[in-house]
């Protein structure tokens, strides 16, 4: 993925598009032109108690496990294809952790 992405849906184009509830938890999602890394957007995942999917808002950006600083996120927004699955930074949460960002242009 590139630095930067933008996105025009709200959160009930994206929970209706990707068949996902969502709770009230947050307040109304605006579109986004110019979204930057570690900022919140919203994101579809399984739901840890259903099993279904849901909205949720989340930091875009990769934290891995092993960083002792937050700001490597800032580093890990790039990821290769080919080395994905066996790269320290990235191997764990492709294997366990995935989610849907909905996005427009990137």
């Amino acid at each position: 993925m590139c630095g930067r992405y933008g996105r025009r849906a709200d959160k009930q184009r994206i929970a209706a598009a990707m068949q996902a509830g969502y709770t009230n938890v947050f307040e109304e999602i605006p579109p986004s032109f110019n979204v930057a890394p570690q900022t919140l957007q919203p994101v579809v995942r399984l739901s840890r108690d259903s099993g279904e999917r849901e909205l949720a808002l989340m930091r875009w950006g990769l934290i891995p496990w092993w960083a002792k600083d937050g700001k490597i996120g800032f580093s890990t927004i790039n990821a290769k294809a080919e080395t994905l699955s066996t790269s320290p930074a990235f191997r764990e949460a492709f294997q366990r952790r995935r989610c849907l960002v909905p996005a427009d242009w990137f």
